[in-house]
């Protein structure tokens, strides 16, 4: 079993999709460092030589930022918008859409379930 920046990589996958099991690694990044270490894409986990595996492991830790450190800086970014008080900030510490998504209708999975007001049917027969 191959392990990289901490995450055990499933056996049974090709590379090119095993390394995608890493926070912070796509399908373009993962196939560019695929390339860079010179490993066969099609190669499955477990046939991986443990020299392959030290350059995918050497080449992630020199160029790339994955996992834990991905998170904290994600993390650091979000409260710095938070603190300086920028729209995106009060988005983020509201718990709504931040990109300019609509609300009225749809957002549920940024705003959870629905919640029923009280008295709303009623208000909207009086128009």
């Amino acid at each position: 079993m191959a392990r990289i920046a901490g995450v055990d990589l499933p056996n049974n996958k090709r590379i090119e999709i095993g390394i995608r099991y890493l926070f912070g690694i796509g399908p373009s990044n993962g196939a560019a460092i695929i390339r860079q270490a010179r490993v066969d894409p099609s190669k499955r986990v477990r046939d991986l030589t443990e020299e392959e595996v030290s350059r995918l492991r050497s080449l992630i830790d020199r160029d790339y930022r994955v996992e834990g450190d991905l998170r904290r800086e994600i993390t650091q970014n979000v409260k710095r918008l938070i603190d300086i008080g920028c729209y995106r900030g009060v988005r983020h510490r509201r718990g709504l859409p931040v990109r300019g998504q609509r609300t009225r209708t749809n957002a549920r999975t940024k705003r959870g379930a629905r919640k029923t007001v009280a008295g709303k049917r009623r208000a909207a027969a009086k128009k």
